[in-house]
């Protein structure tokens, strides 16, 4: 039997039991869906790999870009109990996504997304799918194929932004090789937080991160080494050139 598209459908009537502050907290879905325009996105269960790799980070990624598009939450629901569902949103530091944790079900039941992944050890757990919200009526749904496994292909960030506004462009992103003290890389990081551009900073002799991990990435032994959207950038030299050659391309 295929798994039900409610679009134009409200919401399920549910209250979830949540733990905030070491005090329990009856979240309702009405105080969740009305008078709001939400994304959701439904995932097998917290810690789960592509769960963790993926389908949250990305959506915390993207958030201010549905925000400026009219989204005014994102919210992440999985069939786990309250206190793994806390322990999984510390450990993904997802501050732009708020985690509901269906404990019983209920809301995954109602949507028709419940199924039995007993083969996993999961018992009964939410197909993976996303879908917009606007005032408790489901205007969208991206379902996953209903194939073996857990396939991940259109209840993405990105495929439900492009929905809301082909148009969008989601936000540049750079990774930062740094070293402390370091004049250059003070100067580097300077400049993406005046572009606008969130980074990753990654201190070499920290963590195992060497020099030779530094040429073996980049291609070079010095700091800064900058890489925007995944594309080596280099030294703050090289980022001042970059961002110039934006500007007097944007002009």
């Amino acid at each position: 039997m295929a798994l039900p598209n409610r679009e134009g459908q409200r919401v399920p009537n549910v209250t979830f039991p949540t733990r905030q502050n070491n005090d329990w907290v009856n979240v309702t879905t009405d105080e969740i869906f009305n008078g709001k325009t939400v994304v959701v996105f439904s995932l097998p269960g917290a810690f789960t790999p592509t769960c963790s790799s993926t389908h949250l980070p990305r959506f915390n990624e993207l958030a201010p870009v549905f925000k400026a598009n009219g989204v005014d939450e994102i919210v992440c629901v999985s069939v786990n109990d309250t206190f793994v569902m806390n322990e999984w949103a510390a450990d993904q530091e997802c501050g732009n996504v708020r985690v509901v944790p269906d404990g019983n079900g209920e809301f995954t039941d109602g949507m028709g997304m419940l199924v039995n992944k007993e083969d996993l050890g999961f018992g009964m757990r939410s197909w993976r799918y996303s879908m917009l919200v606007k005032d408790g009526v489901i205007e969208k749904m991206f379902i996953e194929p209903e194939v073996p496994g857990d396939p991940f292909e259109v209840s993405d960030a990105d495929t439900m932004l492009k929905y809301i506004n082909p148009m969008a462009s989601a936000p540049r992103v750079a990774t930062i090789f740094t070293k402390p003290t370091c004049p250059f890389c003070l100067k580097a990081k300077s400049m993406l937080e005046d572009a606008g551009i969130t980074y990753e900073e990654i201190t070499v002799g920290n963590s195992g991160i060497t020099s030779r991990t530094l040429r073996a990435v980049a291609s070079a032994g010095t700091v800064p080494q900058v890489f925007v959207d995944g594309e080596l950038v280099g030294g703050s030299e090289d980022l001042e050139a970059y961002l110039n050659s934006e500007n007097t391309n944007a002009a």
